[in-house]
């Protein structure tokens, strides 16, 4: 049976991971994928390095199909949108921690049942259910119980 990508559930995983360690998570994206819209000015070598930590960006959206959120780019906002397969990594500024991840290869399309098409449409940019921007310098109403 085939599955579907591990890509954006290791990247919501990593994304909450980062954050929650107060630092900051940056992504690397193949600039030049299909779908891809980011602002074209700042791609060096068809490539571009994006923060999106909660201070960073607004109205981010962590799917199974892509990234986006609104982000100032020279201090005008503009929205990015980025399908899965176009991240190369995500990582943490401050120590480099993270993942680096092979090209995904985009399986073979398989015959649904009544020929209705399984692959879902890229969605526009939301909230993300379980992924909350944490106000700087407030503490988690959780504690560590041993």
């Amino acid at each position: 049976m085939a599955m579907t990508s591990s890509r954006p559930y290791l990247i919501r995983a990593l994304y909450e991971w980062i954050v929650e360690n107060d630092c900051t998570p940056y992504i690397l994206i193949n600039a030049y994928e299909d779908g891809v819209e980011v602002p074209q000015e700042h791609v060096k070598d068809g490539q571009i390095i994006l923060n999106i930590s909660p201070v960073a960006v607004q109205d981010i959206y962590l799917g199974n199909d892509c990234v986006g959120f609104e982000g100032r780019f020279a201090g005008i906002l503009k929205k990015v949108l980025v399908p899965m397969p176009a991240i190369l990594g995500i990582y943490a500024r401050e120590n480099g921690q993270g993942m680096i991840f092979d090209p995904e290869q985009t399986p073979p399309e398989t015959p649904t049942p009544g020929g209705r098409d399984k692959t879902p449409a890229l969605r526009k940019p939301g909230p993300v259910s379980g992924i909350r921007n944490k106000p700087a310098g407030k503490k988690s109403p959780l504690r560590l119980v041993k």
